[in-house]
Formats: C-alpha cells, structure tokens, sequence
C-alpha cells in the first residue's frame, strides 16, 4: 500500500494533474494515465491553447493536410480534449484559451506571460495536486509551446507556490515513436534527454495501453487514419512496459508517481 500523501490524509482521492500546451499532448504519458485513473486517481488536465494553430506534436507525429481551421478547429480541439479525458478516466479537462503557437509573444502582448504564469498558479492553488507533470525543459518536441508550459510549471516548483507539490514530472514522447511517425528522419536533434535522467518507470497493464491507443484516436484532427494504422501494430515496441519519467527533483525514482 503505498503511503499516505497529505490529499490522502484529507480524505480525497490522490490527484494528477498534467500540465499541457496542447489538446493531445497527454499522449506522451497516456498509458500511465489510464493506469492511475483506472486505480482511482482524480486524473486532470490543464490545457493552455486553445489548439487554433493545430501544431501539438505534429513536427514528427503528422497530422491530416486537411480539415478545420480557426473557429472550427478550436471547437473541434476542445471537443477531442474532452474525448481523450473520458477515454483516460480522467476529469473533464480545463481549457485555458491562450493562443496557440503565440505564448512566447512577448513583442506582441507583453503583458502574455505575465497572465499566463498568474492563470496557472492559481489553477494549481485551487486543485492542490499531488503530483503535477509536464513537458520537460526541452519541450519534448522542441515546440516553444510545450517549453514555456513546462518552464512555468519549474517555475512554481521552485518558487513553492501555493499547492504545488513536491512532485513534478517531465514527460517524453518514446523515442521509438519518432522513430515510427519519421523513418527518414529518425529522431529530433538535441531533444531526448540521456537515459540516466529517466529514473521513474510507471508500469501499466494491456488494458491501459489500450485506453491510451483509443484516447489518441480522439485526437482526429491531429492523428489520421493512416497514422493511427502504422502505429496500432507498433504499440507494444514504442512505451515497452513502462512510461519513463524524468524527476525535477533528482532525489526521486522507483516505479510510482506517488513515491520514492
């Protein structure tokens, strides 16, 4: 039995929250997340774009040449975030609305940041997490998105803001996923940290893997059909048992979220 946290110890449920640039971006730790909200966890999460750049992971996961733009594509990102949410088990995702592809716009709205950094905190105030994971330093795609997300969440990691938690997560796409989405290219440049940084391997059942596969293929505007058909077969190959995790704090390893 895994010892008490100080949620436990009030009497709620352990609670993740995964803090993310895009609609879809949950996929890096999919599995993972299945496994904690089948096993009760309070799974949620924080979506800071609103999608309207339609950008996520397609630098080498690639999306459809066509379909909604504008309007359309936010309607349809924040309805596809809501399917991966019910397909994980997780809370009905909170969608912040800042402009995709644009948070690191300081010449065109200087006061972005600023608000952007105020929105999460008291986001993170509010539902006290126990474990907060984002996207590690380096984007995990490189998208500057992701970066500004994940510097953020260090920022009030390191600041002790008011219910952050000791416990925060850097996520990775597999490698071997990029490897599957991008042949010819292989893998990013300078992105995937060494193998010694990941000391925190979350294993997860058949079922879960499953439920992670299904929540990608909510993503429609992001994952095609042909796409999802070259990864399906793949799947066992790309997480290999176990979603790996990079630490802030290099104190922490084992094979839980929720200890060390």
């Amino acid at each position: 039995m895994l010892p008490p946290t100080p949620a436990a110890s009030q009497n709620r449920p352990r609670t993740i929250v995964l803090l993310l640039a895009h609609a879809d971006d949950e996929t890096a730790a999919g599995p993972a997340l299945a496994r904690y909200a089948r096993e009760g966890v309070q799974v949620q999460m924080i979506i800071v774009t609103d999608g309207s750049g339609g950008s996520g992971t397609q630098t080498y996961l690639q999306r459809p040449d066509s379909g909604p733009v504008g309007d359309a594509l936010v309607t349809a990102r924040a309805d596809e975030a809501r399917c991966a949410a019910t397909t994980l088990g997780a809370r009905d995702p909170i969608l912040l609305g800042f402009p995709d592809g644009k948070l690191g716009d300081y010449l065109g709205d200087r006061s972005l940041m600023t608000r952007l950094t105020d929105r999460i905190a008291k986001e993170i105030e509010r539902l006290q997490p126990d474990v907060v994971v984002t996207w590690g330093p380096d984007g995990g795609t490189g998208h500057p998105d992701h970066r500004i997300v994940s510097n953020i969440a260090t920022q009030l990691f390191r600041f002790g803001a008011p219910g952050m938690p000791e416990r925060l997560f850097y996520m990775y796409l597999p490698i071997e996923m990029f490897r599957l989405a991008n042949p010819q290219r292989g893998e990013p440049p300078l992105l995937f940290p060494q193998a010694k940084y990941f000391t925190v391997k979350v294993p997860f059942t058949p079922a879960d893997l499953d439920a992670a596969v299904q929540t990608m293929a909510c993503h429609r505007t992001q994952f095609g059909a042909e796409a999802m058909q070259r990864f399906r077969p793949a799947r066992d190959r790309v997480w290999n048992g176990a979603v790996s995790f990079v630490p802030a704090s290099p104190s922490l390893s084992g094979d839980d979220l929720f200890r060390k």
